[in-house]
């Protein structure tokens, strides 16, 4: 895990000490949520709030929304404003613009007591010889399986 994109640090304060990519989403909420179910923001909130931090911006300024849509959750202090079972979202919403919208739905789970099928599996030996466990190498196995 690197330390751009992990955990909260631990620090002796009282504080948790975030790392650079929740330090700068929770800047940009904190700026732009004022008590509604939604607002937008644009990708250059990110540098700015870097700025304002007084951090580097990081190098790909998209990978900081793409980590807390895909990769990690997002910071505590932004899960303690979601009402009971809302769960804050971001979406795209336009070119370089992006929403933060509270949705009821927002982690699919598989239903219980549902039968597991097994599904050969065609990917050819050379792509799983190779294939890290990565979005990438999953993209893979569903294209050879079909």
């Amino acid at each position: 895990m690197s330390k751009e994109d992990g955990d909260a640090e631990e620090d002796t304060g009282t504080e948790p000490r975030w790392n650079r990519y929740q330090a700068i989403i929770i800047d940009i909420f904190q700026r732009n949520h004022k008590g509604g179910e939604e607002f937008e923001f644009g990708r250059e909130e990110i540098a700015e709030a870097a700025h304002r931090l007084e951090i580097e911006p990081p190098k790909n300024l998209g990978d900081v929304i793409y980590t807390f849509r895909y990769r990690k959750p997002l910071p505590q202090p932004i899960l303690n404003t979601q009402p009971a079972g809302r769960h804050w979202l971001i979406l795209g919403a336009g070119d370089a613009r992006y929403r933060f919208r509270l949705s009821k739905l927002a982690t699919v789970f598989p239903t219980q007591g549902m039968m597991v099928r097994k599904i050969p599996d065609a990917t050819p030996e050379i792509i799983s010889q190779y294939a890290l466990g990565d979005e990438q190498a999953l993209l893979a196995k569903i294209r050879y399986n079909r």
